[in-house]
């Protein structure tokens, strides 16, 4: 009898080049691409940060490079031999037009020199060229080098991205278990936060069917809206904790932001503060998750289980004891 060809199975044997995979996204997407047989080639300005993933695969199915993206000469030696290239690349600070500007455009370019077959690029929602907000007209311009230099390119854009290792839900979770009084900036902007592996499948269905993905553009959000107060309160409630929330005023917000985000260890920055007041939510007008075939699942799903470690007395404390 022969068995049917899985969809995934397009990925089995081929070289996918994941640039900037050595963070977050990387070490989940890495899970998702050595699931369907890919052999995986991890790029990154510091290899060392991805050591963990090597084990994830069989002998000889990872592979760790360093890279310069600002070069073309380091872009043009890692991505030979490229089945498929995957372009994580982005910061908060730095030169952003170097890294998710125009650098974006000599990425999708390196690529295509070195016949790629599929490119996905992660920008995020709500980007825009017109953003006072450096990240966001960076990440907007980038699509557009990224569209010019290879069509055919895959373009995703994710909202927040949670997951058990993430520096966001995590975070809040750490803070709201050490502080009885929380404050709480934009309490009233809305997320539609999405789990990092649904992003993760939704990139590898790109890569898989190239001729059916490519040269669109696609929103990455989760199934339920948030406001930010509602997320704090959740994240409270799934570790068994009273917990006052102080909803700070947008002019509150933006004097703290100015007045410490340059510091060290600040709560928030100028810039961070602007695009969480601006929330993350799909527009609806492109495609979404579920045009890649990704079912997503809601926070409410993991929350529970994740914010055990924060309870008062661990998985031994009773949820529903309210905790102070």
């Amino acid at each position: 009898m022969t068995m049917s060809k899985r969809p995934t199975d397009s990925l089995a044997g081929k070289i996918v080049t994941v640039l900037g995979g050595s963070g977050f996204v990387g070490r989940h997407l890495a899970q998702e691409l050595l699931a369907r047989g890919a052999r995986l080639r991890v790029a990154s300005r510091n290899p060392q940060k991805a050591f963990s993933i090597k084990p994830l695969g069989n002998l000889g199915q990872v592979q760790l490079a360093r890279v310069d993206v600002t070069r073309p000469d380091s872009l043009a030696a890692v991505l030979a031999g490229s089945d498929a290239v995957v372009n994580l690349v982005g910061a908060f600070a730095g030169n952003l037009d170097a890294l998710q500007g125009k650098g974006a455009g000599r990425i999708a370019a390196a690529a295509k020199a070195a016949g790629a077959a599929a490119f996905v690029h992660i920008s995020a929602l709500g980007t825009s060229t017109e953003s006072g907000v450096d990240y966001s007209r960076t990440k907007a311009e980038g699509e557009q080098a990224v569209r010019a230099a290879f069509p055919a390119a895959t373009i995703v854009r994710p909202s927040l991205m949670f997951g058990p290792d993430d520096k966001f839900v995590m975070m809040f979770g750490q803070l709201i278990a050490r502080m009885p009084v929380m404050p709480v900036f934009a309490p009233d902007a809305k997320l539609q936060p999405v789990f990092v592996d649904d992003v993760a499948e939704a990139i590898g269905n790109a890569l898989a069917d190239p001729v059916a993905h490519g040269g669109k553009t696609y929103e990455l959000a989760g199934p339920e809206v948030l406001s930010m107060l509602e997320l704090n309160q959740r994240i409270a409630a799934a570790e068994g904790r009273s917990r006052h929330f102080a909803a700070l005023p947008d002019t509150v917000s933006g004097v703290i932001a100015t007045a410490t985000g340059w510091l060290p260890g600040a709560p928030i920055t100028s810039d961070q503060f602007e695009l969480l007041r601006a929330g993350s939510v799909a527009s609806g007008t492109v495609p979404g998750i579920t045009d890649l075939g990704v079912t997503p699942r809601p926070l409410g799903l993991f929350l529970d289980r994740w914010m055990t470690q924060f309870r008062k007395h661990g998985r031994f404390g009773a949820k529903g004891a309210r905790a102070a």
